[in-house]
C-alpha cells in the first residue's frame, strides 16, 4: 500500500480520503516513507516534522469520522517552498540570514492551504531569497533533479518540483517571477501554473502592488494543479490588486473538446528566445498531437520588442525594495549575483523606471490584441534542458555563450512580463532522458482556459505519467 500511495494523483488521493478508503495518518506515513527512501538523494525537502504531520493526520481522520465538513484538500500532505512563512517552522528562504529564522504566523497562501486540509510536511528546498532558476544555497546546498541527479531541478521553486517528481508530496507551492514554477516544472516532468497576477494573492510582502512576481501552484497532472489553485485562489481585502472570482471556479472539470482552438507557436518567441535544438527536437513533433486535436496551429508571437530591458529594470527594482536594507547590514551574506542584481536597482533612474512602465504597458495591450486572434500561445518553457548542478547556469544557449545567469530563461521571464496566466506541461524526454515542458500561455484572466487546453494535451500525450528511476543516495 505505502509503495502505491506515493505516486497517486491528488485528485485521487482526495477522493479516496473523503470515502474513507484511505486514512491520513495512512497517507502521510507513506509519503514520510518516501521522503526518508529518496530525498537523501535529491535533497528536495530540506525542513520534515514528522511528528506534527502525523499528529495533524489523526485530527483530520477524527474529524471526518465526527462527519465534520470536508475541504478540498483533507488530508493531503504538503511542504511549502522555503520563501512562505510557516508559524513555529524555520523558514530560511535559503539564505545564511534566516538560517534559524521561525516565524510567529503563516503567510496567506500556507494558512488558506491548511485551512483548506492540507497536512503540512515540512519545506522544500530553494535558490538563496528565490533569485535564479537552479535551486542551491549555503544553507542546504543543491537540489538535484530525480530523472539525473547530476543534473539541475530547475528553481526557484526546485525543491518542489523535484518532491513532486519523487513521489514526495502529491501537491506543490511555488511562486514564479521570471519562470520560478515553469521552469523547475519542465526540468522535473511536472506541471506548474503562473497564474494571472491577483489570481493568487500574496501576503504579507512590501510591495503589494508587485505584479511580476506570482504565488501559483504544481502537481504531477493539470488537473492535481487545478485542485490547488480551487484553494489558493480568490480575493483578499489585504492585497489591492487580487481578483474577486473565488477558488471554487476552478474546482471544475477540466474536460473539453480543444477542436477548433486557435493556437499560435513561436519556437523562439519572436527572435528573443533562441532555444538549443534538442529542446526543439522534444517539441516540435507535440503539434501534431494537438493538431490531430482538431487545433489550428499557425506560426506567430505577441511583438516582445523592449520586453527583457523592462523585465530586467523591474526585476532589479523589486530586488532593491525587498533586499536592499539586508545588504547594507550583511553584504558578505550575499551571493554576488544577488549583489549584482541589487545594485543594478540603486542606480535605476526614475526615468528608467517609467520607459520600464511604459513598454509593459505596450506589451500588455499587445498581449490583448495578440489573444483577440489566438486562443493560445505555444513556446518552450525553458531555452535548455536540465544541466550540470554543479553549475551555476548553463554556460551556452544556442550556441552563443551566455553572460548573466538570466540569459537562459527569457522563454519563460519574457511572458511574465504580460501579466497573462503561462502553464507548463510534460511533453516528452530527450535521447537522453531529459524532461522538456510545453508551454500553454492564455489571454490575461483565461487561467481557466489554459489549464483545460493543458489538459486536453496531457490525455493525448501522458508524458507526465513517465516516472523517474527512485534514486538512492
Amino acid at each position: 500500500m505505502t509503495d502505491a500511495l506515493h505516486y497517486l494523483d491528488a485528485t485521487d488521493l482526495a477522493a479516496r480520503l473523503r470515502r474513507r478508503d484511505l486514512s491520513a495518518r495512512e497517507v502521510v506515513q507513506a509519503h514520510l516513507d518516501r521522503i526518508e527512501q529518496v530525498n537523501p538523494a535529491i535533497n528536495a525537502i530540506v525542513t520534515l516534522d514528522p511528528e506534527g504531520a502525523l499528529t495533524a493526520a489523526a485530527a483530520a481522520d477524527e474529524r471526518l469520522a465526527r462527519g465534520a465538513p470536508v475541504p478540498p484538500l483533507h488530508g493531503l500532505p504538503i511542504a511549502f517552498k522555503d520563501t512562505h512563512l510557516t508559524r513555529g517552522m524555520r523558514t530560511t528562504f535559503g539564505s545564511p540570514l534566516f538560517a534559524d529564522h521561525i516565524p510567529d504566523e503563516d503567510e496567506l497562501l500556507v494558512d488558506r492551504l491548511q485551512r483548506a486540509g492540507a497536512i503540512r510536511l515540512g519545506k522544500t528546498n530553494v535558490p538563496e531569497f528565490a533569485v535564479g532558476s537552479h535551486t542551491f544555497n549555503p544553507v542546504f546546498g543543491t537540489t538535484r533533479n530525480p530523472y539525473d541527479t547530476t543534473r539541475s531541478a530547475g528553481g526557484s521553486s526546485g525543491g518542489a518540483a523535484a518532491a513532486l517528481a519523487a513521489g514526495l508530496q502529491p501537491l506543490a507551492d511555488g511562486s514564479d517571477m521570471g519562470g520560478s514554477l515553469r521552469n523547475p516544472a519542465s526540468f522535473c516532468n511536472v506541471v506548474g501554473l503562473r497564474p494571472t497576477p491577483g489570481r493568487v494573492p500574496a501576503h504579507p510582502g512590501r510591495n503589494l502592488w508587485d505584479t511580476l512576481a506570482v504565488p501559483g501552484p504544481m502537481g504531477r497532472t493539470v488537473a492535481d494543479t487545478a485542485l490547488l489553485l480551487s484553494a489558493m485562489a480568490g480575493p483578499d481585502p489585504r492585497c489591492p490588486l487580487s481578483l474577486e472570482t473565488p477558488g471554487e471556479a476552478f474546482a471544475v472539470s477540466l474536460d473539453r473538446e480543444p477542436r477548433g482552438l486557435r493556437l499560435a507557436w513561436s519556437p523562439d518567441l519572436g527572435g528573443f528566445a533562441p532555444c538549443d535544438p534538442d529542446v526543439l527536437a522534444v517539441l516540435e513533433p507535440q503539434l501534431s498531437v494537438l493538431e490531430e486535436l482538431g487545433c489550428h496551429i499557425d506560426a506567430a508571437c505577441p511583438d516582445l520588442t523592449g520586453a527583457d530591458e523592462t523585465f530586467r529594470t523591474l526585476r532589479a527594482h523589486s530586488f532593491d525594495l525587498a533586499f536592499g536594507d539586508l545588504l547594507d547590514s550583511d553584504r558578505q551574506a550575499f551571493k554576488p549575483s544577488l549583489v549584482r542584481n541589487i545594485e543594478q536597482g540603486r542606480r535605476l533612474s526614475v526615468s528608467d523606471l517609467i520607459t520600464a512602465t511604459t513598454i509593459r504597458s505596450r506589451l500588455h495591450l499587445d498581449a490583448v490584441g495578440f489573444f483577440s486572434r489566438y486562443d493560445l500561445l505555444l513556446a518552450p518553457v525553458s531555452q535548455v534542458t536540465p544541466f550540470d548542478a554543479e553549475l551555476e547556469y548553463p554556460q551556452a544557449v544556442a550556441g552563443r555563450a551566455t553572460e548573466t545567469y538570466l540569459d537562459w530563461m527569457r522563454s519563460a521571464y519574457l511572458i511574465s512580463v504580460l501579466g497573462v496566466p503561462a502553464l507548463s506541461v510534460p511533453a516528452g524526454f530527450t535521447p537522453d532522458g531529459l524532461p522538456v515542458g510545453l508551454q500553454f500561455i492564455g489571454a490575461p484572466r483565461a487561467d481557466l482556459a489554459v489549464l483545460r487546453a493543458g489538459h486536453a494535451y496531457e490525455r493525448a500525450t501522458r508524458h507526465g505519467r513517465h516516472r523517474p528511476a527512485s534514486p538512492t543516495a
